[in-house]
């Protein structure tokens, strides 16, 4: 997939996952209606200080937004923080059920 191309979709859906529009997107970056129609139809591409506001707005960080494998990067930024806030035995419980959860999903499939 063309870099143009990836980043429009990739954009696009996480802006949807966001639940927001792409006129309400725009305005709350401080950008015209349209602009992020604009890039998700490969019209126009952000410069870097936008996409950091891009990214910051999606609650993402620029690397998590490159990286196709995350499909919805903003809930696992959520989690970290929330997990970064525990203590240590908190941690280590958390980190268990989560084990437990991604096993017993490994049986359902």
């Amino acid at each position: 997939m063309l870099h143009e191309e990836f980043f429009a979709n990739r954009l696009a859906s996480l802006r949807i996952k966001k639940g927001v529009s792409a006129r309400d997107m725009s305005l709350s970056i401080g950008q015209s209606a349209n602009y992020i129609n604009k890039i998700e139809g490969r019209k126009s591409y952000p410069s870097m200080t936008v996409f950091f506001h891009i990214c910051e707005y999606l609650g993402i960080t620029p690397k998590t937004f490159f990286d196709e494998d995350v499909p919805n990067p903003a809930i696992i930024n959520e989690l970290q923080d929330h997990f970064n806030g525990l203590d240590a035995d908190s941690q280590s419980l958390f980190f268990g059920l989560v084990r437990k959860m991604s096993l017993m999903c490994k049986t359902c499939k």
